[in-house]
C-alpha cells in the first residue's frame, strides 16, 4: 500500500477542519472568496470518498494510527466498506446542499461557512472513528455546528425549535458520557475493536453494568436518529430551519443509525457472550412503530417541510428495521437503502425551497393558491421526488424496499414487517399526491405577482435526484457492495484484527 493509501483516512476529517479554521481567519474577507474555499473544500470530499470506496472495495480495512500509537492506547480511524459508504452519501448531499445555499441562503446570518465545514468535520470523524470516546467528540462537534446552522437566519419558529433541539441533545450527550464512563469503568479501554475482545468476556458479576451501559448507548443513538418516542425534536427542527441545512441534516440522521449498526454489529453481536443481540429485542418493534408514526405524520401535516421532515422519520423506521433483521441481506437493504432515502429528502427539502418561493404568502403551505411560475419544471421533479420518496418504482426506493421485503421471508417478524411497509408505503403514496395536488392543480387566477425560478434554484435538487436514478442503472454493483458491506459487519474478527495488529 503506498503513502498517500495510507493517509486516506485522515484526509476528509482534516479537510474540512482546516478550511473551517482557515474560513474563521478569513470571516471578514469578500464573500467570494469565502464561498470559493468552503466549495473548494465540499467538493474535494467527493473524489476523497470515491478514493475510499474504491480502496475498501476489496475488502480492504485502512487503519490510521494518529501519533503512530498503537491501539489500543492510541486514537484510530477505520476506514471500512461501511465508513466509506457513509462518506460517499455525505459527500454528495454536502457539496449540493452547499451549492443551493449559494444563491443566498448562506448571507442570512453568519459565520454559515464555518459552520458547514465543522459540521462537515464531525460527520466524517463519526464515521471514520474506532474509538468510542471519540465518537462522543465528534458528536458533539457535528451538534455544536448543527445548533449554529439550525438557528441561521433568525425567526420566532426557528429559534423555538432550535432551542428544543438544544435541549434534547444535551441531554442524550450526558447520557453518552454515563454509558461510556461506565464502559471504561468496567472494561479500562474505549476502542471499539478492543470492547470488543473484552465485553466477550463479561464476567457475571458486570453483566448488569456492562447491560445498562449497552442500553444507554442505545438511547443516546435512537434520540440522535429520531427513533420513536425520541422523535419530536425533529418535525420542527427540520421544518423550520433553511433548505440546504436541512438537506444536509438529511445525513445527521443516519449518524445515529449507522452508530447503532456499528455498535450492535461490532460490540455486541453475536460472539459477544453474555452481551450479544443486546439489542435484539428492542430494535425492529420500535423501528416499526417509528414507520408507522412518521408516516401517519406525514398524512397529517400542513406544510411541504414539514411532511418531508415526518417522512425523514418513517425512512429511520425503514432503515432500522432493516438492520434489525441482522442478517446479510437484511443489513445489505438497509445499506442500500440509506444512500437512497438521504439523497432523496435532501433533494425535496432543496426543491421545496422555489417552490415556497414560487406560491408567494402560501408559502408551502397546503392550501389551495395561485398557479405558480415555472410549475412544469417543479412539478416534474416534485413528481420524480415523491415517487423517490414513496418507494415507487422505477426509482431506488422500491429496489431497496424489495430487497427488505425479501430479506424478511426467514424472519419471524416477517407478517408484521410485510403488513408494516406494505401499508405505510401506500399512505406515504397518498399523502405525497395529496401535497402535489395541492400545490400544483388546485390553483386560482390572482393578482399577486410572483418570482419565476431560475435553473440555479432547482438544479442542486435535480442533481441529487440523478444520482438516486444512477442507484438504479447501477443496482447491480451497488447491491453487491451493500451485500458485501453486510457480511464484512457481521464477521468483525477482521476489523479487530486490522485494528488491533492481531494481537490477543
Amino acid at each position: 500500500m503506498n503513502g498517500l493509501a495510507m493517509h486516506l483516512p485522515i484526509l476528509p476529517v482534516l479537510l474540512p477542519l482546516v478550511a473551517g479554521i482557515v474560513l474563521l481567519v478569513l470571516r471578514n474577507a469578500p464573500l467570494a472568496l469565502q464561498r470559493g474555499i468552503s466549495l473548494v473544500a465540499t467538493a474535494a470530499l467527493v473524489p476523497l470518498a470515491f478514493a475510499l470506496l474504491a480502496t475498501a472495495s476489496d475488502g480492504t480495512q485502512l487503519v490510521y494510527k494518529l501519533g503512530n500509537w498503537e491501539a489500543p492506547f492510541g486514537i484510530v480511524l477505520v476506514a471500512d466498506r461501511l465508513a466509506a459508504w457513509m462518506l460517499m452519501a455525505t459527500a454528495l448531499v454536502a457539496l449540493f446542499a452547499l451549492l443551493h445555499a449559494l444563491r443566498g441562503d448562506d448571507v442570512k446570518g453568519r459565520h454559515f461557512h464555518v459552520l458547514y465545514q465543522l459540521q462537515l468535520f464531525g460527520l466524517n470523524g463519526a464515521f471514520l472513528t474506532g474509538d468510542l470516546f471519540n465518537l462522543f467528540v465528534f458528536f458533539e462537534i457535528l451538534l455544536l455546528a448543527s445548533y449554529g446552522l439550525l438557528l441561521h437566519g433568525g425567526g420566532r419558529l426557528r429559534v423555538k425549535a432550535g432551542l428544543h433541539f438544544v435541549v434534547i441533545n444535551l441531554i442524550g450527550s450526558t447520557l453518552f458520557l454515563f454509558a461510556v464512563g461506565t464502559l471504561y469503568g468496567v472494561n479500562g479501554t474505549l476502542n471499539m475493536a478492543d470492547l470488543a475482545v473484552r465485553l466477550a468476556r463479561t464476567v457475571p458479576e458486570n453483566l448488569a453494568l456492562v447491560e445498562t451501559a449497552g442500553l444507554l448507548l442505545f438511547g443516546v443513538f435512537a434520540l440522535k436518529a429520531a427513533l420513536l418516542p425520541l422523535h419530536l425534536w425533529l418535525p420542527a427542527a427540520y421544518a423550520h430551519t433553511s433548505a440546504p441545512v436541512a438537506a444536509l441534516f438529511a445525513i445527521m440522521t443516519k449518524v445515529g443509525a449507522y452508530s447503532i449498526l456499528r455498535v450492535t454489529s461490532l460490540m455486541f453481536g453475536a460472539d459477544a457472550g453474555a452481551v450479544a443481540n443486546l439489542l435484539a429485542d428492542w430494535l425492529m418493534p420500535l423501528a416499526l412503530v417509528t414507520l408507522v408514526a412518521g408516516m401517519l405524520g406525514a398524512v397529517a401535516a400542513t406544510a411541504l417541510r414539514q411532511q418531508i421532515a415526518y417522512l425523514v422519520i418513517a425512512s429511520v423506521g425503514t432503515l432500522l428495521a432493516a438492520f434489525a433483521l441482522d442478517s446479510v441481506d437484511g443489513i445489505a437493504a438497509g445499506l442500500y437503502y440509506l444512500p437512497h432515502t438521504t439523497l432523496a429528502a435532501a433533494a425535496i427539502f432543496l426543491l421545496a425551497d422555489p417552490i415556497a418561493r414560487a406560491r408567494g404568502e402560501r408559502a408551502d403551505r397546503f392550501e389551495a393558491g395561485s398557479a405558480m411560475p415555472g410549475a412544469p419544471v417543479l412539478g416534474g421533479l416534485f413528481f420524480a421526488a415523491a415517487i423517490a420518496m414513496a418507494g415507487l418504482p422505477p426509482l431506488s426506493g422500491f429496489l431497496g424496499k424489495f430487497m427488505l421485503l425479501r430479506a424478511a421471508l426467514e424472519s419471524p417478524w416477517l407478517a408484521w414487517l410485510w403488513s408494516v411497509v406494505l401499508v405505510t408505503g401506500l399512505i406515504g403514496v397518498i399523502a405525497l399526491a395529496r401535497s402535489g395536488s395541492l400545490l400544483f392543480y388546485r390553483t386560482h387566477s390572482t393578482s399577486e405577482s410572483l418570482p419565476a425560478p431560475h435553473a440555479a434554484d432547482w438544479l442542486p435538487a435535480a442533481g441529487l435526484l440523478l444520482f438516486g436514478l444512477g442507484m438504479v442503472i447501477w443496482a447491480g454493483p451497488v447491491s453487491d457492495y451493500a451485500t458485501a458491506t453486510a457480511a464484512q459487519l457481521l464477521h468483525p474478527q477482521a476489523y479487530i484484527d486490522a485494528v488491533l495488529g492481531g494481537r490477543p
